[in-house]
């Protein structure tokens, strides 16, 4: 009996330590896959590709299958951590999904929060946004495994990191104090500016290129806070559900300025949310306190709209059907969501026909018209195709038209006599700011200082009035920041740009085209709008142009490969 006892427990000890050793063995191979999976973050796709068809030849010549009983549940984990690793990295963690969450929310939490408090123009409301992106930064400088990036578009995104890094040097060269001989031979004019107004410039032994070193500073994170947030769009917005989910905030935020603003342009009592509406009480205005400013809002989302109808009804993959078999596939593409942004979007267009912006209406009908041209570079060997579209676009504006002239636009319409325009004080401005930019033409007064400095240049204009912007915005950053930056301000933003309308005009994908044409369209209207306004001086307005800027780039290199960036045309339709 006794040894009966004794096998027994001997039978139990072994079955124990087969036990544990199965377990330590799931532990460590697990532990090697993870160590495998970091190390080849850092391997290119091309070499991860040949690792894996060399790895594929050997299991075949070998006739290694998959393993079977015990052993299968451990190899079945280690596939799923490893499959992970394709493509987009999903999180592992509940801290990694907890950073993804906070980030991708984030950003439509500032979308929807920068036009609602007057378009975010106190400092209140942009501390709000600034401490926003800098939190989602280093959510996303914290996560353990982060997404990786679309190959083809990091390089393409080379040369935009590189001129905002040394945008940043630059501003920091402009806020730091230098000894006054060197002021003097790298801006002259800011050496005079200092020695006719500052009054302790004979005892003082340094003095910094920037007039008002503490604006600068301030606006230099203001700056730092909109690129960063493209930067999360780029580094984050991976699947077509997260565009989606973005494009949908920026089109229902869109559709709720255009209603406020019709609600209290017939309220008694007009308000902007939270504050008592003091200016342009009889325009259609939104949550902006000007009417100028929520043209410029509206006019990066209608293209938007029009490209989302585009992509989503399949229009660029109609060519050679019959008109029978064109309407049923409309119809299997969601007809009525597609008929309700049409409507959306001549509902835009009506807020910024009654808003009276004479640049915003204009930006409509150029809009349109860029949406015709860029899209005959695309339909150059399909004229079916180019003149259904021309005929959508054309049906489309002529709704708006109509329904403008049933509405009553006589008093829109005085505002492009020449009279209005002539009365208009924006040459004077800029002939003011010339001068600025004049004195300081390599390195500029300093970011943020056009305020501060312009009442010393006006010679014309209205005497007392302070004047916060020069109503052209690429006079205005000229002036602050010389040649220098403004090469390097807008060249970082023209080279997300150029590339991205590249390899865009050799995508084959209609949600590529689609939503990529909208994204193309929506920034260079805010871009012309520059010249004649300042909405690239607007919170608000610079929130939805570096997110849009960036998601049409994430849009137009979507699942691209190398022979796309090469120019080679996409076969898969």
């Amino acid at each position: 009996m006794n040894e009966m006892v004794k096998k027994y427990k001997v039978k139990v000890q072994k079955s124990g330590k087969k036990r544990s050793l199965t377990a330590e063995r799931k532990r460590k191979l697990e532990e090697i896959e993870l160590a495998r999976s970091r190390k080849s973050l850092t391997e290119s796709p091309k070499s991860a590709k040949k690792k894996a068809e060399k790895k594929a030849k050997t299991k075949s010549k070998s006739g290694e299958t998959k393993p079977r009983g015990k052993n299968a549940s451990d190899f079945a984990v280690l596939g799923k951590a490893q499959s992970d690793w394709n493509g987009v990295q999903k999180p592992t963690t509940r801290f990694n999904r907890f950073c993804r969450s906070f980030i991708e929310y984030g950003i439509y939490g500032v979308l929807i929060f920068s036009p609602l408090p007057a378009a975010s123009v106190y400092e209140w409301s942009v501390l709000v946004i600034v401490l926003a992106v800098f939190a989602m930064t280093a959510a996303y400088l914290v996560m353990p495994y982060k997404a990786l990036m679309n190959g083809v578009m990091g390089k393409a995104l080379r040369w935009p990191q590189r001129l905002f890094s040394l945008l940043f040097v630059f501003l920091i060269i402009q806020i730091v104090p230098w000894p006054k001989f060197l002021v003097r031979i790298l801006s002259p004019g800011t050496y005079r500016f200092y020695q006719s107004f500052d009054p302790g410039f004979q005892t003082g032994g340094f003095l910094s290129l920037s007039l008002v070193p503490f604006d600068t500073l301030k606006m230099s994170l203001e700056i730092l806070a909109y690129i960063l947030l493209g930067w999360l769009v780029l580094r984050t917005v991976r699947t077509r559900r997260q565009i989606n989910r973005i494009l949908g905030v920026i089109v229902g935020m869109g559709l709720f300025q255009a209603f406020y603003g019709f609600f209290e342009l017939y309220s008694k009592n007009p308000s902007i949310l939270f504050y008592k509406k003091i200016y342009y009480q009889d325009y259609v205005t939104g949550t902006f306190v000007n009417r100028n400013h929520l043209a410029g809002y509206l006019e990066m989302t209608i293209p938007l709209m029009l490209g989302l109808i585009l992509a989503r009804s399949g229009f660029f993959s109609l060519s050679g059907l019959r008109w029978k078999d064109k309407l049923l596939k409309l119809s299997e593409k969601g007809i009525y969501s597609n008929l309700l942004l049409a409507m959306g979007v001549v509902f835009l267009a009506l807020a910024i026909i009654f808003s009276q912006s004479r640049s915003g209406i204009s930006l409509v009908v150029i809009s349109f018209l860029l949406f015709i041209e860029l899209g005959v570079l695309y339909f150059k060997r399909g004229v079916e195709r180019k003149r259904a579209m021309q005929r959508f676009l054309g049906v489309v504006f002529m709704g708006i038209t109509v329904l403008a002239m049933f509405a009553g636009i006589d008093a829109t319409l005085q505002r492009f006599s020449m009279d209005k325009i002539l009365a208009s004080e924006r040459p004077v401005f800029w002939s003011n700011s010339l001068e600025i930019v004049s004195d300081y033409p390599v390195m500029g007064s300093g970011l943020g200082t056009f305020a501060s400095i312009y009442p010393a240049y006006e010679n014309n204009g209205i005497k007392g009035h302070r004047l916060e912007h020069a109503h052209n915005d690429y006079l205005e950053y000229m002036s602050e920041l010389g040649v220098i930056g403004m090469a390097l301000f807008l060249g970082g933003i023209l080279m997300m740009l150029i590339p991205a309308f590249l390899i865009w005009r050799v995508r084959n994908r209609p949600y590529v085209k689609g939503v990529g044409l909208g994204g193309m369209v929506a920034v260079l209207a805010i871009l012309i709008h520059g010249i004649t306004d300042f909405n690239l001086h607007i919170p608000a307005n610079m929130v939805l142009f570096s997110v849009v800027l960036s998601l049409t780039v994430v849009v137009c290199f979507y699942k691209a490969s190398e022979k796309v960036r090469e120019g080679k045309r996409e076969t898969k339709s």
